[in-house]
């Protein structure tokens, strides 16, 4: 493995202490053609936000993006990479590129990724019920030899496939996986992703981020406490990888960041923290959209920065996938009743520089 296929140590310092990494979306116009304008100003807001990153190619960007005909996993990727070099930003910002398939469409993402200067591979795990565990962590060490991987627990609702907690050890002991995105939904899930971890070999070279939407504040406050063969060893949920920080993520990094103060002060964590991972919460089932099994969560993401201004419309390439009934109410809803949580104000004073050529 060469030296370049490594995180650099500054951004490995980064990833370690907890970044927000938002999934970023695709920009589409009336036609369903890549808008690269407001794709553009998507990459300046979040690099504006204060995030530590971002994860293109991925579930939010849409899959179809791969797809012959449409073509449009590498220039999304590119027009990204483009604008936080542009950006020129003081601290460590660590490209994500998403990475899914069998082996060799995967080594190709990889490749591609890594070509465009991208720093780590989120690797999916979804729609390969047809490998058997040996086969995909295989696949897994085949990615890693490129370039970092992310680890992707992926809820089965969306395609994802259950993994036992023999398999996330083995997985934890692959050379250069560098951090889980923990997302199945499902706190029995979450725990067996945790404790494989800690039990690994690798335990200190891992950082575990949540892409648990409907969990994300309990996340961030959990440390995992086990006993590993005599000795105590514990684990926090440092950081996220999130669909939901696509949107108001200005307000997601001041999160992030008084979740780190509350964690370095230490002591007990006060009631008024449950109260608001369930704000979140609710805001994330208007985005979401679980109340129709999740159809209309790309869509919903679409509407707020719609509102905001930053996308034209809500168009997904698939032209199946839109706002549920009675979804964009309930994104009314959240705004009125969470308005703490949005950072339209923030959009609004900066998208003009954004939308600038």
């Amino acid at each position: 493995m060469d030296r370049s296929s490594k995180l650099s140590p500054q951004k490995a310092k980064a990833l370690a202490e907890g970044l927000v990494i938002p999934a970023h979306p695709l920009a589409l116009n009336s036609d369903r053609k890549l808008d690269e304008r407001r794709q553009r100003a998507l990459s300046r807001y979040y690099a504006a936000s204060g995030a530590g990153g971002i994860a293109v190619g991925v579930h939010s960007t849409q899959f179809e993006i791969r797809d012959k005909g449409i073509d449009l996993y590498e220039p999304v990727l590119r027009l990204a990479a483009e604008e936080v070099q542009k950006a020129n930003l003081d601290t460590p910002f660590i490209m994500v590129a998403g990475v899914c398939g069998p082996t060799e469409q995967a080594i190709q993402e990889a490749n591609t990724a890594k070509n465009l200067g991208y720093d780590a591979a989120l690797l999916s795990m979804g729609g390969l019920s047809s490998m058997s565990d040996d086969e995909i962590l295989k696949r897994t060490e085949e990615i890693a030899s490129i370039m970092p991987v992310i680890g992707f627990y992926l809820q089965p609702s969306v395609g994802g496939k259950i993994f036992s907690f023999d398999f996330w050890l083995r997985f934890a002991e692959i050379p250069n996986v560098v951090a889980i995105k923990m997302a199945p939904f499902n706190r029995y899930q979450t725990i067996d992703v945790v404790r494989a971890v800690c039990y690994s070999s690798r335990r200190d070279e891992i950082s575990l981020y949540t892409g648990n939407d409907d969990n994300i504040i309990n996340d961030l406050l959990t440390t995992y406490r086990f006993n590993v063969n005599g000795e105590i060893v514990e684990k926090p949920v440092i950081g996220g990888l999130l669909g939901h920080w696509a949107v108001w993520t200005r307000k997601a990094v001041e999160l992030l960041e008084e979740i780190k103060q509350v964690r370095t002060a230490g002591g007990s964590i006060s009631p008024e923290w449950l109260t608001r991972n369930v704000e979140v919460t609710d805001s994330n089932a208007a985005f979401f959209d679980p109340a129709h099994q999740f159809h209309g969560c790309i869509p919903g993401i679409h509407e707020v920065l719609r509102r905001q201004g930053l996308l034209e419309g809500t168009w997904c390439l698939n032209p199946n996938e839109t706002l549920s009934p009675g979804q964009a109410e309930e994104i009314d809803r959240v705004y009125r009743d969470y308005p703490h949580l949005n950072d339209d104000d923030f959009v609004r004073e900066n998208l003009a520089h954004w939308l600038a050529n």
